[in-house]
């Protein structure tokens, strides 16, 4: 296959990046890299081409594994293909399912939520991967030691709350790698009051298939929630009533508790470019886009992270002890004395900062 040649240099850096910085690769291991075919709609098929193209120049042969639909049920051949590999790139859904689970001994597993070459040979893949490590790691301190967290969004959410202590103990992140590293690990909600504004879409969180698999929402909505529950919908009483219903029809597929609302993170990677419209597809779009610091989504239905069902909030406003974290969708990390030593140790993170894009779907 012909790559893009105007991307070609900036490509084999992104590739390096998720090779080198992300996966560790070292000379000897055993690569598996599992893709979707682009007919499925999700990835192209030039970026783990490229990806495989830069393991050979690192002296690795690796072993490329297509994949259908995760909606098909599990394919047999990727566990065995895992059992004989020693690293794991995802360029398909399938990696982030149970991305929450303990990842197999011995084994470094990676999902790529860069879905086209355009996004590898970004900035979203080209910054290195340990500057985001590293950013994640401030942002957790930050809000994990927080007393009092204040939330709200243009449309009108409004919640706050804080982290009891045995939830600062207990927060569980993903047992993969990200790439790029998107998002802090997940806040504990159960300890937060108020009203969070849903918009555009209820969309899954890639933890299971379901159908129907997201919902439109015609008109804003809003969601009452009392110490991470859910305790109501209000606004326009039809499209209330949809969300409901949407909720309980999840909950109904795999017998959950609808009205748990677990957890909740923001995008910390401000090279995160989504520049599809969200409307074409909305569970890609949701599954691709929560990087990009104009988003921050809470995990609901499912006393369990990520839950089933994702309440995406546009342009976020989070008050860590009445300093903004996030203002108006900006990553404010020069405000805080963990996140501006990252910025010190990572000059390129500057730049990113100060120009972060705005192409989130819409």
């Amino acid at each position: 296959m012909t790559f893009n040649a105007d991307l070609a240099p900036d490509l084999g850096a992104g590739a390096r990046n998720l090779l080198l910085n992300c996966a560790g690769l070292e000379p000897g291991q055993r690569l598996l890299i599992v893709y979707e075919g682009p007919a499925l709609g999700w990835y192209d098929l030039e970026t783990p081409l490229a990806v495989a193209d830069e393991a050979r120049r690192l002296g690795t042969t690796p072993t490329m594994l297509e994949v259908g639909d995760p909606a098909k049920g599990k394919d047999t051949r990727v566990e065995e293909a895992i059992s004989a590999h020693d690293i794991i790139v995802f360029f398909a859904r399938i990696g982030d399912q149970d991305r929450f689970a303990d990842p197999a001994p011995g084994k470094t597993c990676v999902m790529c939520y860069a879905r086209d070459a355009a996004m590898l040979a970004s900035s979203f893949g080209r910054t290195n991967h340990q500057a985001l490590v590293e950013l994640k790691q401030a942002v957790n301190e930050i809000l994990l030691s927080a007393d009092n967290i204040e939330i709200s969004c243009p449309l009108g959410t409004a919640i706050s709350g804080g982290l009891s202590q045995a939830a600062r103990a207990e927060g569980k992140d993903v047992g993969l790698r990200r790439f790029p590293m998107g998002v802090p690990q997940p806040v504990d909600a159960s300890g937060f009051t108020g009203q969070i504004a849903l918009a555009r879409f209820l969309t899954p969180t890639g933890s299971r298939v379901c159908d129907p698999a997201y919902l439109k929402i015609n008109r804003p909505v809003i969601a009452e929630v009392t110490s991470g529950r859910i305790t109501g919908f209000s606004g326009d009483q039809a499209e209330a009533t949809r969300v409901g219903q949407h909720h309980q029809c999840v909950a109904d597929l795999f017998d959950i508790d609808s009205n748990v609302v677990h957890s909740w993170h923001a995008g910390i990677h401000p090279g995160c470019a989504y520049n599809r419209t969200a409307a074409e597809n909305p569970d890609r779009w949701s599954n691709t886009v929560f990087c990009n610091p104009r988003f921050l989504h809470f995990h609901t239905c499912g006393d369990y992270a990520p839950g089933e069902i994702c309440w995406m909030v546009l342009d976020p406003t989070v008050l860590v002890d009445g300093r903004a974290l996030w203002e108006n969708g900006r990553l404010r990390a020069e405000a805080f004395t963990q996140s501006q030593r990252c910025i010190d140790s990572w000059p390129e993170l500057n730049a990113l900062l100060a120009h972060p894009s705005d192409r989130v779907g819409f």
